[in-house]
């Protein structure tokens, strides 16, 4: 099914934009080029792809506004977005999960690994489209996967993409503790690879907007919304 994908690939250098269409290309999938992030943007809205592909340090636009605008319009709450990047520092990649991205991919890229990382995405994508989701609610916190919107008390809360999922999953399961591998895997997956300090950082940002009461940590185990 993922080889009727359509991919947008944004990076303002063209012999890196040339070499990762090849091998894209080589997998049957369709390929959209953009050098840089306002171009990717356009091209998005025209193109409608299943997955982005995008540098992060570009001209006009780097690739996290980029991410940003992308999954600020609703077309843009579904489609699958990976960064690709020299810089493979935690913070670097905290900043770009933090503006919506799904996966974090390090260059010099290895095509084996690119591939890899490609299918695994589209897979999630299209195995996240087909589940039904609804809105909950906990003690005044609503959260809803259909808009991608949680408000606590009425107010309207804006949480970034991974946030949104991560607070998700702990509401589907009120009162019962998911351990950290759990999260990693329903809401990173299997093929991304993040440590326990990103769960970390999200969950503190997540109780910053929503409050301290509502998350709790179960030391050496992992997290529950408590009711």
């Amino acid at each position: 099914m993922d080889k009727q994908a359509l991919i947008l690939l944004v990076d303002d250098d063209a012999d890196i934009r040339e070499l990762i269409h090849y091998h894209l290309a080589q997998e049957g999938y369709g390929v959209v080029e953009a050098e840089d992030g306002s171009d990717g943007l356009k091209k998005f809205i025209k193109h409608q792809p299943q997955l982005v592909l995008m540098d992060v340090m570009m001209p006009h636009m780097d690739g996290v506004e980029a991410c940003k605008a992308i999954r600020a319009r609703r077309d843009g709450q579904s489609v699958a977005i990976a960064f690709l990047s020299a810089r493979g520092e935690d913070y670097s990649q905290l900043a770009g999960f933090e503006a919506g991205a799904d996966d974090y991919i390090t260059k010099p890229i290895q095509p084996k690994v690119l591939i890899s990382r490609v299918k695994a995405l589209l897979r999630r994508t299209a195995h996240k489209s087909k589940q039904a989701y609804s809105a909950i609610e906990v003690a005044g916190l609503r959260v809803d996967p259909d808009t991608f919107t949680v408000t606590l008390d009425g107010k309207s809360l804006a949480l970034p993409r991974k946030e949104f999922e991560l607070l998700y999953l702990l509401a589907t399961k009120p009162g019962s503790v998911l351990t950290r591998e759990v999260i990693l895997q329903e809401v990173w997956g299997d093929d991304v690879i993040v440590g326990d300090r990103t769960i970390d950082v999200h969950i503190r940002r997540i109780r910053g907007k929503i409050g301290q009461a509502f998350i709790t940590t179960i030391k050496g185990v992992g997290y529950k919304l408590t009711p």
